[in-house]
């Protein structure tokens, strides 16, 4: 029974790579080249003609991705800062829905507060907007 578990561990805290050094689904260094045709003068003398030095060198270069979408450019549309509204009455509304809530409680009496607290609201909070720049 020792000899099992102590077998078990040992399979087990084996470093990663010996493990799934056989397996597929693992990442794989793969690199790509390229065939480069150069060319190089030779200068000569008197003596010797000079001559051009015809070659091809093998040069790595990143892979392409085997899904054609990804290589297809990528279309972002330009926006038109000028056209953007970005004044906001948030503030404003907030502020003049609070007054305007108070307003309406301490205008009315009795059962006429059930409709003028939310009237004071909503048009305090039309009211701060429009003083807020909205």
């Amino acid at each position: 029974m020792k000899t099992s578990v102590l077998l078990l561990l040992a399979i087990l805290l084996l470093p990663g790579n010996a493990i799934a050094k056989g397996r597929s689904g693992y990442s794989r260094d793969v690199k790509c080249y390229k065939d480069v045709y150069r060319e190089e003068y030779i200068p000569g003398t008197r003596e010797s003609p000079g001559y051009v030095r015809r070659f091809t060198k093998k040069k790595e270069i990143p892979c392409q991705r085997p899904n054609k979408k990804y290589n297809q450019p990528t279309y972002h549309p330009r926006t038109n800062s000028s056209n953007v509204d970005d004044n906001s009455c948030i503030e404003g509304s907030i502020l003049g829905g609070i007054a305007g809530g108070g307003a309406g409680a301490a205008l009315s009496r009795g059962d006429g507060r059930i409709w003028a607290i939310p009237l004071g609201i909503v048009g305090g909070a039309l009211v701060g907007c429009q003083v807020d720049g909205g």
